[in-house]
């Protein structure tokens, strides 16, 4: 189901204004960072509209752009790619009161990583928001 009249939102925009965390943090280009993004890149506007949502609360981008995220207690939250050791979870998490999502470290994320996050995006319930 397409959300109607969703905007086009910046890949570029979203990535630059995008905090790192875990594992991530010490090294921008990790291999599951970077997965993460070609796979958000792939996405149709209407799907990079549904991760959004799922991550952040929000379809759209704020006035100001991603670099204005704020969270639901109205405090600048940037977007957050936080890394999570595979045994503490199979699927990516989505914290929304915080725009962060946990992104398991995948031996091979790029099999792996998109059917997840499809999945829990398509199956957007308490299980796999956390907040």
């Amino acid at each position: 189901e397409a959300l109607a009249g969703v905007e086009a939102l910046n890949v570029g925009e979203w990535r630059a204004a995008t905090q790192l965390r875990g594992a991530f943090k010490d090294t921008p280009k990790h291999r599951i960072v970077e997965w993460f993004w070609s796979y958000v890149a792939t996405l149709t506007a209407s799907k990079k509209a549904e991760l959004l949502k799922w991550a952040t609360g929000s379809a759209r981008c704020p006035l100001g752009g991603f670099a204005k995220l704020h969270g639901r207690d109205g405090v600048l939250r940037p977007f957050t790619l936080t890394s999570v050791e595979l045994a503490q979870c199979a699927y990516p998490r989505a914290h929304t009161c915080f725009n962060r999502i946990d992104l398991p470290l995948y031996h091979d994320p790029g099999r792996v990583m998109p059917r997840a996050l499809e999945f829990v995006i398509t199956n957007a319930t308490a299980e796999f928001s956390m907040d």
